[in-house]
């Protein structure tokens, strides 16, 4: 005669520790697991619904039947193994400091946890915690903005945030500048829309529909743009944008600052600045076109129009641009507040 099964007794405590376990987002998948095959214990489910529940087999029901019977929740709990504990020697904790701060072969760029732990001949997780220790992030980059090269950098830089904090009377401060390269890219299926659980979905196959260069000015003290696209990035279109703005601001002394490329050095320019009296072209000193506050507008134009966005057409995209353009000195344009912290003699911080 077979015996009776046992019964799994489950008080009204353990059942609510049982079923929080079960819907945490926090403990580990196994342990859910074995959570589950009590709450099926209890319900009076039988080792082959259990089985085909959560496929595993009889021994694993059991076991873990019999750990709560004994042990009741701290049973479901793995149990001390035995041998002896991994060491970790200073050798070892060296290699991983000498290899995460060194620059690996192969081919390879940087170093991951799992590569260093397999040449020093230990886990991932105890190449993580030795990073951590030292505080080593050798997955993380950082940029930074070295010092300018620009022997008349003061001057320069001193000349353009003046134009900034204290701007000539009756004159515009315009910062000046080109997004080139705006890719019109199309994907093979329709998009799909965000909803509740899951995000606005796109294709990883897209269609090119040409580029479009976009050349910008910010008022710097309304907040105003003046935009155009253009075919490429020359020196006439340059040349016609600043004709553009002069016509614009006109009656104004316009002060126009752009960076160093070779476009806006051109003679034809200087030759253009030389006959207008009312225009003043100033550029950035090297490596530091972060003076430019047009720069700033276009990470916001990036973040709002250009990110994840699917156009069918090279027009399609020229339309956006100048309806966000037309949308944002309406409801949006204002001044940036723009502050100059020097740091150090030799080294200064921008922020705004």
């Amino acid at each position: 005669m077979a015996r009776p099964p046992i019964q799994s007794n489950v008080t009204e405590s353990e059942l609510i520790e049982l079923k929080l376990i079960t819907r945490s987002t926090k403990v580990e998948s196994r342990l859910k697991e074995r959570a589950f095959l009590i709450l099926d214990w209890h319900e009076g489910k039988t080792y082959d619904v259990s089985q085909s529940l959560h496929k595993v087999s009889r021994s694993v029901v059991a076991k873990w039947r019999n750990r709560f019977y004994k042990y009741r929740i701290a049973g479901l709990s793995d149990a001390p193994r035995s041998g002896k504990p991994v060491i970790i020697t200073e050798a070892q904790k060296n290699n991983v400091l000498q290899l995460a701060c060194s620059k690996p072969d192969k081919g390879y760029t940087n170093w991951s946890q799992q590569r260093i732990g397999l040449n020093v001949g230990i886990s991932q997780s105890k190449v993580h915690k030795i990073l951590k220790e030292h505080d080593l992030k050798p997955h993380k980059v950082e940029y930074w903005c070295g010092k300018s090269t620009d022997p008349e950098f003061e001057s320069k830089m001193l000349n353009i945030v003046g134009l900034y904090l204290t701007p000539p009377e009756n004159a515009l401060i315009l910062c000046v500048d080109e997004k080139t390269q705006i890719q019109a890219l199309d994907r093979s299926q329709p998009e799909l829309p965000l909803k509740a659980g899951s995000p606005k979905r796109l294709t990883a196959t897209y269609k090119r529909n040409g580029i479009v260069n976009l050349i910008a000015s910010l008022a710097v003290h309304h907040g105003e743009i003046v935009a155009d696209t253009m075919e490429s990035n020359n020196v006439e279109n340059f040349l016609k944008f600043l004709k553009k703005l002069k016509k614009i601001y006109a009656g104004k002394e316009l002060h126009i600052i752009a960076d160093n490329l070779s476009v806006h050095k051109h003679s034809s320019i200087k030759e253009w600045i030389a006959k207008n009296e009312k225009v003043h072209l100033h550029h950035t000193p090297t490596y530091s076109s972060w003076l430019n506050q047009v720069e700033i507008w276009f990470g916001i134009l990036s973040k709002d129009v250009l990110k994840g966005a699917v156009w069918h057409s090279k027009q399609q995209l020229i339309d956006q641009l100048m309806e966000y353009i037309k949308t944002y000195n309406k409801e949006r344009a204002k001044p940036f507040t723009w502050t100059y912290k020097p740091i150090s003699s030799s080294t200064k911080e921008l922020t705004h």
